[in-house]
């Protein structure tokens, strides 16, 4: 959904995510 992406782009843009190195994220509504 729309507020999935959106708060993956917020955590993403956030300091906790300083440590988030190349990695593919997924956002599938917890589906694997």
């Amino acid at each position: 959904t729309a507020d999935e992406v959106a708060a993956t782009i917020s955590f993403l843009c956030s300091d906790d995510a300083s440590y988030v190195t190349r990695q593919v994220i997924s956002v599938n509504g917890g589906m694997l």
